[in-house]
C-alpha cells in the first residue's frame, strides 16, 4: 500500500513484528500530546499542534524512527548515545527494548515547545 489515509492503515500494512510497537508508539505519543491532531503527511504517522507539524514516526527494516525535529534530538541528545541519530532523526533498532517512557518525554517536550512558541 502506498497511500495511507489512517495511522491504523499504516500500521496493519506493516510486518507482523513490528506492528505492536508501533501501536505502542502511536499510544505513547497519543497518552503524551493529546490535543493534537493525527494525520499521514510523507507516507508516515503524523502529530500536528496548533496547525504546526510537532513530529513523525516510520517503521523501517531494521528500525522505527521518530522524526522529533532538530530540537527533540539536541534536547535529549546525552539519552541518546546508544542510538542512531541525525539532525531531526532517531533512529530504535527492531529486536532490542524500545524506551517508550523517553518518546514518551520528547513527545512532552514538543507540545511544551509548541505551546511556548505559540504564546
Amino acid at each position: 500500500m502506498s497511500e495511507y489515509q489512517t495511522i491504523e492503515e499504516y500500521i496493519a500494512d506493516q510486518r507482523q513484528d513490528v506492528q505492536e510497537i508501533l501501536r505502542k508508539i502511536l499510544q505513547t505519543i497519543r497518552d503524551n500530546a493529546p490535543d493534537t491532531t493525527e494525520r499521514i503527511c510523507m507516507g508516515m504517522p503524523t502529530f500536528d499542534l496548533n496547525n504546526k507539524w510537532l513530529l513523525h514516526f516510520a517503521a523501517f527494516k531494521n528500525h522505527i524512527s521518530l522524526f522529533p525535529q532538530a530540537d527533540g534530538v539536541a534536547v535529549f541528545a546525552d539519552r541518546l548515545t546508544g542510538y542512531k541519530t541525525s539532525k531531526g532523526t532517531i533512529q530504535f533498532p527492531v529486536g532490542s527494548p524500545i524506551p517508550y517512557d523517553l518518546i514518551a518525554e520528547i513527545t512532552r517536550y514538543k507540545v511544551a515547545a509548541a505551546k511556548e512558541k505559540k504564546a
